[in-house]
């Protein structure tokens, strides 16, 4: 707590801090530090607690595990000064500014008729600009610069008809001068008022500047009799146009995400000379109820930083953080999340003990090493949430939906508080189907899920592109040993394949590949059939829906897997230099020959893999007289499935080239 450091360490040099933290002390509680240099030191574990770091530089530092628990950051006291003083100028220009647009408007008292009509449209394009900044912001300002300028072209050209050209002229070139005029206002106004350590100064010191050059010039340009009136109008002019770029400046340092850009200026404005944790390691520091304003956060390593209750943390410059996503910023300072949304924004290593997340949407959000500990996400949507890492010790998960969501060994599920879940969106498939998990079931159940691979089919299951995706996966990860454990029809269209995997594999990627090769898989598919189908989608559906019968791939999958047929292949001999290929590599080609034939039915296909399977077991003893009599009555079986079908399948082909061959080998 502040006040418990000796009184030797109330006032300290970085050199001294450095000496006493390398002879053991961690306790700097309290201490000055205002404007010293800790640049690429190793402060871990240091106490700084209720420390003034106003102005210190903390660049590349080590500061892993470090208290900053009610430190004050951000500027001393002589930048502090400075920046109110560089706002001070940017508002008196802008004033200025203001008024030489007021005075265009003013020329509507002049005597001169050309005049006259320059200041009523300068007054109507000004009018057009100002809502436009003020509705919109200012970077669809080049929108009502546009207008403005078109009705200076327009009404430029009426001019110059009448045979008032030079007036023309003058006309252009006043609406040209209050467009660029406006946007000179917007920028040095808004950006003066954003950077503003005193937003009373900046507004006083811009209204200032505007109405004495209001003033001053209104007055040479009117006539006589109507000073009165140019006056009036050109400072109502003026100060309207000073207020509504002090409202934007306001606006953008109170995050509107329509003056994102002018607050990013502003921020960066107010952290020169502030406090500098730009590349820093914060792993584990934690910033409770810290002041940050004006403090540069750029590219440190955020991991598991507790910023709750820390102060002003939204004027500290946080580019390349978590940080930078307003959304994720409130949450990381209030742990008030229920019922919000946060789909797919990257919460990676966010402190968030004891928030509040029930009812939120994290879909394919990013929680990965992620702290939340004690953390209430009961009836969270965890959708294909990305959960590497993370902590979910006391969790209350209770009702959650953790459909598709990414675990693996280092998610920490022990000691979460969970008496049910649904495996599948709206509220779909409950685990357990009743009652509640018993102590330490819920982290049991994903034990098993570590292995496996699910692969969830929302519009039905393509068993040709899924055959076809498998088997590319298998070659493309150097026949890496994958295997179908399950296929389970949850109706609905909705089919859940589970596939296992070694468990030192990239299960991520495995993921992806499945996903991908099926998409392409099944887009060539639907091209075939498009084709065929004179490019009917009415009849591409009915025929997808037709594949999606899961009785029958259930059923072939439960008496003869891929991985079976495969594995009987794969332990055939290699061929002899007398007799290549062997009967190993033409049963493999026979195999993706079935399997990529989509003129086969399902029955068909299924029907087809047995004879291949029961081609591989005869293929183990070749010269067997029951080998042979099986190797006979199989091939004769493929032939008449070929037979039934076009001459154009891949099948016919493969049985026309593949089984004269075999034949042979058999000696038949």
């Amino acid at each position: 707590m502040p006040g418990s450091l000796p009184a030797r360490f109330s006032i300290m040099k970085a050199s001294d801090v450095i000496k006493c933290y390398a002879a053991g002390e961690r306790n700097f509680c309290g201490a000055n530090l205002r404007g010293q240099s800790f640049k690429g030191q190793d402060l871990s574990g240091a106490d700084f607690s209720g420390t003034d770091i106003r102005s210190a530089n903390f660049a590349g530092a080590t500061l892993c595990g470090t208290n900053f628990s009610s430190a004050k950051a951000g500027l001393r006291k002589r930048w502090a000064i400075g920046l109110v003083f560089l706002s001070w100028v940017l508002a008196g220009i802008s004033g200025g500014f203001s008024g030489y647009v007021g005075v265009l408007a003013a020329l509507i008292f002049s005597s001169d008729i050309a005049n006259v009509v320059v200041g009523w449209v300068s007054l109507i394009a000004l009018v057009v600009v100002l809502t436009v900044i003020a509705i919109k912001g200012i970077v669809p300002f080049e929108g009502a610069i546009s207008i403005a300028f078109t009705v200076a072209v327009a009404v430029a050209v009426a001019v110059a008809v009448a045979g008032a050209v030079e007036g023309a002229f003058a006309f252009a070139f006043a609406v040209a001068v209050t467009g660029a005029g406006a946007f000179a206002v917007a920028i040095a106004g808004s950006v003066a008022v954003a950077v503003a350590v005193a937003v009373a100064i900046a507004v006083a010191g811009k209204i200032a500047g505007t109405v004495a050059v209001a003033v001053a010039v209104a007055g040479a340009v009117a006539s006589a009799g109507k000073i009165a009136g140019a006056v009036t109008l050109a400072v109502a002019v003026a100060v309207t146009d000073a207020l509504v770029y002090t409202y934007v400046g306001w606006r953008a340092l109170k995050g509107d995400p329509r003056e994102v850009w002018l607050r990013s200026i502003a921020i960066a404005f107010a952290a020169i000379g502030g406090t500098n944790l730009r590349n820093a390691d914060l792993s584990n520091a934690t910033f409770i109820r810290a002041t940050l304003k004006s403090t540069d956060l750029r590219r440190a390593v955020l991991n598991r930083t507790n910023w709750y209750q820390s102060k002003q943390l939204e004027r500290a410059r946080v580019k390349g953080t978590i940080l930078l996503h307003p959304r994720v910023r409130e949450l990381a300072v209030t742990h008030r999340g229920a019922g919000q949304s946060y789909k797919g924004i990257d919460l990676r290593g966010a402190h968030l003990v004891g928030a509040d997340l029930s009812d939120a949407d994290l879909t394919e959000a990013d929680i990965s090493n992620a702290t939340l500990e004690g953390a209430g996400l009961e009836r969270a949507n965890l959708t294909k949430t990305q959960a590497v890492g993370a902590n979910f010790h006391q969790t209350q998960l209770t009702g959650a939906c953790l459909e598709a969501w990414n675990i693996d060994s280092t998610t920490q599920l022990d000691g979460a508080i969970c008496e049910y879940i649904y495996l599948l969106h709206n509220q779909k498939e409950r685990r357990p189907n009743s009652g509640h998990f018993a102590l330490g079931e819920f982290a049991k159940l994903f034990e098993t899920v570590l292995d496996t691979i699910d692969l969830i089919f929302r519009n039905g299951l393509n068993w040709n592109a899924f055959v076809t995706s498998f088997q590319q996966v298998q070659v493309e990860n150097e026949g890496v040993e994958l295997s179908i454990q399950s296929i389970e029809n949850k109706g609905d269209g909705v089919v859940v394949v589970r596939v296992k995997a070694p468990p030192d594999i990239n299960k991520d990627r495995i993921h992806s590949d499945l996903y991908r090769n099926y998409d392409v898989a099944l887009q060539a598919l639907e091209r075939k059939y498009q084709s065929r189908l004179d490019a009917k989608e009415q009849e591409i559906a009915i025929y997808r829906q037709q594949h999606a019968d899961m009785k029958e791939i259930v059923g072939l999958l439960a008496s003869k897997p891929i991985n079976v047929i495969t594995n009987t292949i794969n332990r055939l001999p290699n061929p002899s230099q007398a007799v290549p290929p062997g009967i190993k590599e033409l049963l493999t080609q026979l195999q993706n020959a079935v399997t990529t034939d989509a003129d086969l039915s399902d029955e068909d296909k299924a029907e087809a893999l047995e004879q291949v399977q029961a081609l591989a077991e005869a293929g183990k003893n070749p010269t067997d007289g029951a080998m042979k009599k099986l190797a006979k009555r199989s091939m004769r079986t493929l032939r008449g499935i070929a037979d039934e079908l076009s001459t154009a399948a891949t099948l016919v082909e493969s049985v026309g080239t593949l089984l004269p061959v075999l034949s042979k080998l058999f000696g038949l």
